[in-house]
């Protein structure tokens, strides 16, 4: 986006997007960063990746992120991933997925908890972040609606319901004490800009 403004290039932004993934090796991050709200990434078909969809943050949910001090690195957290997958599990996460995408869309808090749950990612990475994935066990008790290993782990997302952010985060300041870094983290509705440099 720098370049883009600094050089007056011009991109489209499914342009800047395309480039971007060809970067990054994929296109999670890069999505969310240049449409903002919440996006889901189709495969690439053919030499072509269709741009992301892209759905508005749920009404009065907020972010809080714990990032805990030690790093887990992604090659690792993809090692501990199986080859192989139960059926039951692959059934399960598409269901919590498909809840997950109508619940942000309705902001339906329900929705959105019942669409956090994983059997795929996090219990297989379970062992490289033990303190995260206790957290994340208590993360209803905490007022939260729900929490996520965020990415390949070990920091995790809370979500929460706005008037509940507050307590949230005081609940996480004296469960994670030194540990962690602690950072509400408002879901943007905007994507990357360059006003000016």
């Amino acid at each position: 986006m720098a370049a883009d403004h600094l050089f007056e290039l011009g991109l489209e932004r499914e342009q800047i997007y395309d480039r971007a993934v060809a970067l990054e090796g994929h296109p999670d991050n890069v999505g969310a960063a240049l449409y903002g709200g919440f996006v889901v990434c189709p495969s690439a078909e053919g030499d072509s990746r269709p741009p992301p969809v892209r759905l508005d943050p749920p009404e009065g949910v907020e972010g809080v992120v714990v990032i805990p001090g030690e790093e887990v690195p992604t090659d690792r957290a993809r090692a501990a991933m199986p080859a192989e997958v139960p059926v039951a599990d692959a059934v399960a996460n598409v269901a919590a997925a498909s809840q997950l995408v109508l619940g942000i869309q309705r902001s339906d808090l329900t929705l959105i908890s019942r669409g956090l749950a994983d059997r795929l990612h996090q219990p297989h990475r379970a062992h490289l972040y033990p303190r995260s994935m206790e957290l994340l066990a208590e993360a209803r008790d905490l007022g939260a609606i729900g929490a996520t290993i965020s990415g390949a782990g070990p920091a995790l997302l809370f979500w929460c319901f706005w008037q509940d952010t507050g307590k949230v985060t005081e609940a996480l300041r004296g469960r994670v004490a030194d540990w962690g870094e602690i950072r509400r983290a408002p879901f943007s509705p905007l994507g990357a800009d360059v006003p000016e440099l």
